[in-house]
């Protein structure tokens, strides 16, 4: 039987590991385009916004396929929508496929926030790319596609 950490050693384990500056990489970028979203004049999204949208597809999307995708659960994404709905960035329509469901939209707000977003995330990738220099860049992007399993660009 292995010897029990103290307290400390433990607390330092926790927080000093791959996991967590994953974590914090990604919650930094995410609150960078945030605040470049809110510059461009879309103040009433929040992070739980952010994190749904890129789940919707441009054709639209069921609220439960939402939700799977997004990790919550569906009264959770049915909750965002709504308040997404009222900021005026979706529509609900029926899906064409099953009357009984709901399709997700974007509305012309919608398809300005994505236009804008993709817009920051190329001001955001510039930036990392400046910060870091060009071989770095190449090769953070190299070892994050070998870690999630996602080929190459063509």
């Amino acid at each position: 039987m292995s010897q029990k950490p103290d307290s400390v050693t433990l607390e330092h384990a926790r927080q000093h590991h791959v996991g967590r500056l994953l974590h914090r990489a990604a919650r930094a970028y995410n609150i960078l385009a945030l605040d470049k979203l809110h510059e461009r004049g879309h103040t009433t999204l929040s992070l739980a916004h952010t994190n749904l949208l890129p789940y919707l597809d441009i054709g639209g999307t069921r609220i439960v396929t939402l939700a799977e995708r997004a990790g919550m659960t569906k009264q959770a994404a049915g909750q965002l929508v709504t308040e997404l709905e009222k900021g005026g960035y979706v529509q609900r329509h029926p899906d064409p496929d099953d009357g009984r469901a709901t399709r997700v939209q974007f509305t012309a707000a919608g398809w300005h926030y994505l236009l804008d977003a993709q817009a920051i995330k190329q001001e955001i990738e510039a930036e990392y790319r400046a910060a870091l220099g060009q071989p770095l860049w190449e090769e953070l992007n190299t070892a994050l596609r070998r870690l999630v399993g996602e080929a190459p660009p063509l």
